[in-house]
């Protein structure tokens, strides 16, 4: 007989790739960076197949671009929320624009903190290019995912190495200075 019991699942999600590749794809929505990290460390840890951890990371984070891409199609469909652009012209201006550059503009914007949210909405809203879009957003999360994912298995290494049973608060600490560097360049960057 099978045992559904929460513990059960828990254990059950610790040893099954499958498992173990959905809550990393669940984590990318919620914090990409800090998913990243922490499936690192289990990696580092020997809890997670190499493969299971990256292949999940990338799944989960270009369907969270492609969601942010479609939030802002759903928002074109909407009266007011199109409203909020002012002048059909530049309406205009920036569709051209955006297929034109969509490409360059996406895969630039993967490594500027907190630039692809409003990055990818507007492709969405303007229209721009799914495919070119989509193409964009995957070759630069390959790129950015892998390099952090590489740091931080580097970093859970020496955390493992040399804080032994302290390793896991050293990484939640890792992960949240990853998030508040995002943030801090993000910060910088209205600020120009």
């Amino acid at each position: 007989m099978m045992d559904f019991t929460v513990a059960s699942l828990l254990d059950q999600a610790n040893t099954h790739p499958a498992l173990q590749g959905a809550a990393i794809v669940l984590g990318t929505f919620i914090l990409e960076d800090a998913a990243t990290v922490l499936a690192a460390m289990q990696v580092q840890a020997d809890a997670l197949p190499l493969w299971v951890g990256l292949i999940s990371l990338y799944i989960g984070i270009v369907l969270g671009d492609i969601g942010l891409y479609g939030l802002g199609r759903l928002a074109a469909a909407v009266p007011w929320a199109r409203r909020l652009i002012p002048g059909q012209q530049r309406q205009g201006d920036g569709r051209r624009w955006l297929q034109i550059h969509v490409f360059k503009v996406v895969f630039i914007s993967r490594f500027l903190p907190g630039a692809r949210l409003p990055t990818y909405t507007a492709c969405g809203f303007f229209g721009a290019s799914f495919p070119r879009f989509a193409l964009a957003t995957t070759l630069a999360t390959l790129i950015w995912t892998s390099a952090l994912f590489y740091v931080s298995l580097r970093v859970g290494h020496v955390l493992m190495k040399y804080l032994g049973v302290w390793r896991w608060a050293g990484a939640f600490g890792f992960a949240v200075v990853v998030v508040l560097l995002g943030r801090l360049a993000a910060r910088m960057q209205e600020t120009r």
